[in-house]
């Protein structure tokens, strides 16, 4: 038994064939000329691409073997619906039709309920999502897609609101290889404007002992309420800078603080 075997759904995926480009155009030939055989060779040749997305899933704590699943039905509306002559990738067309079914499937599945007519709004307005960016290669407005379902903006902009996915405050966005950003360095938080905050938790002195540099960057960051890019980009370097310049400051105001 080779070590690098890996068996998802009784699938063994060291063993999945991988097509060429010439090779998966001439299935998508015979496929359109009738041939079943040549869709089913066009969805085991295309499994590996189905793995590759459900990697970026798996800290969501769902099955890997029920997103392979969910994650093959959007790999065989790719291959049903894709048009040979618009001289496209075939993984640039899957790929965003095998995330869009994960991420229905973990919609439907979120712990956090939503009422049935709010999901039937958002639900229609993704697939004229998808019609309106097919047919006019680009992506539609809020206005445009209530209009096709003859609803009120509002409403679409709420219900496809609703069943957003909930991202942790500490996933990270961006790594250089040194600390990584977290999308809670990226919010703005107002209430850090209030200069009584400061004044509870005995800052003044602790940013004494700091460097001119980290001293700007914590007035800007917690008294200015600006995000690490802004902060990055008033001062001529890069976010992930602004970010270690942050995270030591802290730490050398806590032993003054605490």
């Amino acid at each position: 038994m080779g070590r690098n075997k890996v068996e998802i759904c009784g699938v063994e995926t060291s063993t999945l064939p991988v097509l060429t480009n010439e090779e998966m155009r001439q299935l998508f030939r015979e496929l359109q000329s009738g041939d079943d055989a040549a869709r089913e060779k066009l969805i085991n040749g295309n499994l590996r691409l189905v793995l590759s997305v459900i990697q970026r899933f798996n800290n969501r704590g769902e099955y890997v073997d029920d997103l392979f699943q969910v994650g093959c039905i959007g790999l065989m509306k790719a291959i049903d619906n894709f048009d040979l002559s618009q001289n496209v990738k075939f993984s640039t067309y899957a790929v965003p039709m095998i995330i869009g079914e994960i991420r229905r499937y973990l919609r439907d599945n979120t712990p956090i309920r939503v009422s049935r007519s709010l999901r039937d709004i958002a639900y229609k307005a993704l697939q004229v999502r998808d019609q309106l960016t097919s047919k006019h290669s680009r992506e539609p407005s809020i206005q445009e897609i209530a209009e096709v379902l003859g609803v009120p903006p509002e409403d679409v902009l709420y219900a496809l609101d609703a069943i957003q996915d909930p991202v942790s405050l500490f996933e990270p966005i961006y790594q250089d290889g040194g600390d990584p950003i977290y999308v809670m360095d990226q919010i703005r938080d107002d209430r850090h404007k209030d200069v009584h905050w400061v004044e509870e938790i005995a800052l003044h002195e602790a940013m004494s002992k700091l460097s001119e540099r980290e001293r700007l960057i914590v007035s800007m960051r917690f008294f200015e309420g600006k995000t690490q890019m802004e902060v990055a980009e008033e001062i001529g370097i890069s976010q992930a800078q602004v970010s270690r310049l942050e995270k030591a400051a802290i730490a050398q105001m806590q032993k003054y603080v605490n």
